[in-house]
């Protein structure tokens, strides 16, 4: 009722309903999950006016871009488990799981050993290090099996966008380019600045006006049974 009446921001009742649905931050297979809530991260500007510069909230991550959710069907429709055990699904991945959430926080401790520890003992190759928010956006729009959202770090610790302990992630195999500090979209003048219109974005007049959509998918109606078929969100 309070988020209704606008006493409480969105970031608030997201924390809150994680909590309620048992996520907590001392345990990275249940961490919080928070949406991605934009999909321009190429502008020069952000425009939190502009409803185009927002992600469908309506939709999975997974089949946000349309040309997707033909895969994403077929691969429901003609799955079929051989011992019967395996209920269909869309996706076989989390949109929330312990190795997504090493995978943003790879820069601060004590994230940084359990990733080393994950990798028998090394950084993953730089190639799949969370070196770009933009490219990171890319790549779940090229490719229904990468489903990952948020982390309620990106709206307010612009730390973890830093590689302030120095540590040595590789290079990519194309570009040559050392993965160091995570690449920003062109609107955000630093970490500081991204996390600030991040926030911003997270509490303007359209993410309140949608996130309900959101929160169906994940802590809501269409979690399972015919109304998660239907919206395409079923997960092994």
């Amino acid at each position: 009722q309070k988020w209704v009446n606008r006493e409480i921001s969105n970031f608030d009742y997201l924390i809150q309903l994680n909590t309620m649905a048992g996520r907590t931050y001392n345990d990275l297979a249940q961490y919080p999950v928070f949406p991605w809530i934009l999909q321009d991260y190429t502008s020069e500007e952000l425009d939190l006016n502009n409803p185009a510069v927002f992600r469908d909230l309506s939709k999975p991550i997974g089949v946000v871009n349309e040309k997707n959710a033909k895969a994403v069907k077929e691969k429901y429709e003609n799955f079929e488990d051989p011992l019967g055990i395996i209920d269909k699904f869309h996706y076989g991945t989390h949109y929330s799981n312990a190795a997504g959430v090493m995978h943003y926080l790879i820069r601060v401790e004590p994230f940084t050993t359990l990733h080393i520890q994950l990798q028998s003992g090394r950084f993953d190759c730089a190639d799949r290090q969370f070196h770009s928010i933009p490219a990171t956006w890319q790549a779940l729009m090229d490719n229904p099996n990468d489903v990952k959202e948020l982390i309620p770090e990106f709206f307010y610790f612009p730390e973890f966008l830093e590689n302030q302990n120095g540590f040595n992630l590789g290079q990519l195999q194309m570009s040559k380019e050392v993965v160091n500090d995570v690449v920003l979209p062109k609107w955000a003048q630093s970490p500081e600045d991204f996390i600030y219109k991040h926030r911003k974005a997270l509490e303007s007049e359209y993410v309140s006006a949608h996130l309900h959509e959101w929160i169906d998918l994940i802590f809501g109606y269409k979690q399972r049974g015919p109304a998660a078929v239907e919206a395409l969100n079923v997960f092994y």
